[in-house]
Parts: C-alpha cells; structure tokens; sequence
C-alpha cells in the first residue's frame, strides 16, 4: 500500500507523508470507537460538553503552529489566521442549544400513560473532511456528534493531512477519551469498503460531486446515513437599488478570499444594467489590489491554490472563455508571481455566457464572471440555471424584494447584502447536486442521532 503525500502548494515540496491503514487496522479501530461509545454516551450531557469545548480551547492553544501548518498544506496566507474563531463560535453555539436539540419530545406524562420521543446517538459516526477550509468543515459535524454521545473516526483530505492529526491531540488533551475520537489515515479503496460493510452508523462527506456519488456507491444497499455537501456555483445578484461600493467590496472578496476555494464562494455575478459598467469599474480596481505571492509574507492577501492541478482547471476554464469570446479585465502581468502551476493570477471575465464552463462548471479558484441583467426575473432565471444550490446572495436595499427574490431561487441559503458566511443558528444545506443534508442549527443534531418512541402504561385496566 503506497503512502499518501502532502505535496505544499508553497514550493511543491513534499511537506507530509503517512501510511495510511490496512483494511484489518481500519476495522480495528472502528471496532475500539464502537466499544467506547455506550460509556461515552452514558456519560451526562453537560460532561460531554465540557469535554469537547475543552477540546476547542486546546486547539486554540495551538492556534500559532497552526495557522503556519495551514499556509504550508494549502497556502492560505498567514495574516487571515486561521479558522480558529470560527472553529469556537459554531462549537459554542453548538454546546448552547445542545439540551433543548436533544431533549425528549413528551406526547404525555400522566398517571396513565407516559408517551415520549427521545434522540439516540446513532453509534459511530464517520467524517471525510475537505482541504479547504479543514478545521471548520470538520467541527461542524464533529462538535454535535460527540456532544450527542457519538464516536467518531474521522479521515481528513490527503491536502491536510495534519489537521486531523491536531484536532486528535487538541480534544484528547481535553479530555475525549482516545478510542471516541479517532483520526485515521485511508486510501479510497479501504474507505468505500468500510462504507459498504456497515462500519458507520452515519457519513458526512464533504468534496466534490464525484466523490459524493463514490460515497453514495458504496453505501447503497447498507441504509446508513448521509450527510453530502458537494460542489457549488454559488451566484450573486446586485439590484437597482444596491449600495453599489458594499456590493463590489463583499461580492469581491467572496470571489477572491481563499484563493476563491471557498465552499459557498461567490462564482458569477449578475448585475443590473443601471449598475453594470460602474460596478465592473469598481471590481476591476478591487481585485487588482490584491497581492499574490507567498503565504508567509505579511503583504500576500492571495495565496497559491491548494494544488497545481486545482490551478489547472481554472486555467483552462478561463482560457476557453476567451477563446469563446469572453473578456478578461485582468492583466496577469500584473501578478507576477503567477508561476503557470499553483501560484495563479485572479481574473474578472465579461461578455460571458452560461455556454461556457466558467458560468456552468465549479471553477473553485480566482475567477469570476459578471453578466448584465434587465431586472429580477432575468437574474432568478440564470441564478437557477446551474446544477449546483447552495448559497445565492442579493443585494439590494428592499428586505422584501430579497425574501421574494430568494423564494424563487433554488438553494440552501439566501443571504441579503453579504455572502460566503456561514451562520450556525442556521441550517447549512444545499440542493441538486450541492447534495443532501443539514449541518449546524438545531437541525443539526437530526444526522447525528436517531428518534425512539416509548410508550409506557402505567395500567393495566
């Protein structure tokens, strides 16, 4: 079984390497958390919470060694900081409503009869995390599956490798106990089998469309559950009456943050024509006071892409735009650290159409392509004509226009007036081939536990 590298966008250097498990060492340790999790259920709630918050705190601990682990796995520039805020916000939020998500259901309580629906934890629970932003996608389904009283394995992406090993050591030093959360390393023949033999109670999986359906593959026939958060073409829309200067501010920087590899990153924008040429003049001037080059230095505020592979793509979305007739309004010249591989210059594309890949297909890197529109019903017809429904964002100045607006658009989240965020008072979900499920809210709580009902006489007459 070869090994899995970590090759840093950084330099091309190989920055990691592990082994990942045979087949008989994987079953091994999912046997160890199935052993583990009735005592770490049968622990009280607020115990659990304790643990894994203490878990959270130990990683902010770490927070400098991260952040300069994080910049070498997948370039994000060091002055961003890390996920680590954000890592503590959605666990505390998490931890808040834990007793009121999970608190039986009572039908009746009376000298007769007690009727109830209580939430089980669903036994072990398997997380496939993403490179992108890896310790936010991962705490997102780990902080409420171990508050629950579930186990977990998790298996990071081979991009960031190490983020799995960190949480590991952050929340045992909390205090979860080493066999309730495990971090593994396994190549894709040893997961999909694991999958198709009931080894997990539930999978969240998080990538591409085309791993989605790999995971899907593997469990059909097995009745286990799936959380899917897949790809994304997330639109925005600026109306008549958007406060223009915020809309190129924000709708620039959800392109452009991360290297535009950004879950719910802004990926096309369509601007009313009133609109149209003032903001493209405003964005074209945002984006090239960007700064590309190396993730350490305090002036970058753009990074390499994760992966010259990942650069690839967009590269050649771009490059067939052009050629179709689209405009690029950015110079590459003047992002001189473009090296041709993982290091890529940012691009705004006019005169595009939805005939292109760079308007249809996930580009997830520095581009983004901007089309006038006549008005609302233009812009909703494009928003929807995309195979992808995670977040739209709309701007605008009327809040009942945008709810309007957003009931008609097929996606999981609208946003008015900002964008590329995540709120975990509210569910994180997508539709079509963004994939299926809920994370974070109290809905969250739904994946990663199972209802049971009892019905209890308390006669016999």
């Amino acid at each position: 079984m070869k090994p899995i590298q970590l090759i840093s966008p950084v330099d091309g250097s190989v920055y990691a390497e592990r082994q990942p498990l045979s087949h008989d060492e994987a079953q091994a340790a999912v046997a160890r958390a199935r052993s583990a999790q009735k005592d770490w259920a049968a622990r009280p709630l607020a115990e659990r919470i304790a643990l894994v918050k203490a878990g959270v705190e130990k990683l902010n601990g770490m927070k400098d060694k991260l952040v300069e682990e994080l910049a070498w796995q997948m370039g994000r520039p060091t002055r961003y900081g890390g996920e680590f805020g954000g890592v503590g916000d959605r666990t505390n939020y998490m931890a808040e409503i834990a007793e009121q998500a999970l608190a039986p259901i009572v039908a009746e309580a009376s000298d007769r009869f007690e009727r109830r629906i209580v939430k089980e934890p669903v036994g072990v629970v398997f997380i496939v995390a993403p490179w992108n932003y890896p310790y936010l996608t991962t705490i997102n389904t780990l902080a409420p599956a171990l508050i629950a009283g579930n186990a977990v394995i998790l298996k990071h992406a081979s991009q960031t490798l190490l983020v799995g090993e960190r949480l590991a050591e952050a929340f045992h030093a909390g205090g979860v106990p080493a066999d309730v959360f495990q971090n593994v390393v396994l190549d894709h023949a040893t997961t999909e089998s694991l999958i198709a033999g009931r080894a997990f109670n539930f999978v969240n999986f998080t990538g591409s469309v085309g791993g989605g359906a790999a995971m899907e593959k593997a469990a059909a026939g097995t009745f286990t559950g799936l959380g899917l958060e897949l790809g994304g073409k997330d639109p925005g829309y600026v109306r008549a009456d958007a406060d223009l200067d915020a809309a190129v501010d924000s709708l620039m920087d959800g392109a452009m943050y991360n290297a535009g590899q950004c879950c719910c990153g802004i990926e096309r924008i369509y601007v009313h024509e009133s609109l149209y040429d003032a903001f493209v003049e405003k964005s074209v001037a945002w984006v090239k006071g960007l700064t590309l080059g190396n993730p350490f230095d305090a002036a970058t505020t753009l990074g390499p892409m994760a992966n010259k592979r990942f650069a690839a793509v967009v590269r050649a979305q771009v490059a067939e735009a052009i050629a179709a007739g689209a405009t690029p309004l950015i110079d590459p010249a003047l992002f001189p650290a473009d090296d041709g591989g993982a290091y890529l210059a940012p691009q705004i594309l006019v005169d595009v159409t939805h005939d292109m890949r760079v308007m249809k297909e996930e580009s997830f890197g520095p581009v983004v392509g901007i089309m006038k529109v006549s008005g609302d019903d233009e812009a909703v017809s494009l928003m929807n004509d995309s195979p992808y429904g995670l977040t739209c964002s709309i701007w605008t100045s009327d809040a009942e226009a945008a709810a309007e607006i957003g009931a008609r658009i097929e996606t999981g989240t609208v946003f008015m007036n900002r964008c590329d965020y995540l709120d975990p008072a509210l569910c994180w979900t997508g539709c079509k081939d963004t994939g299926r499920g809920a994370a974070l809210s109290v809905l969250g709580y739904n994946a990663v536990t199972r209802p049971k009902s009892y019905h209890l006489k308390k006669v016999t007459k």
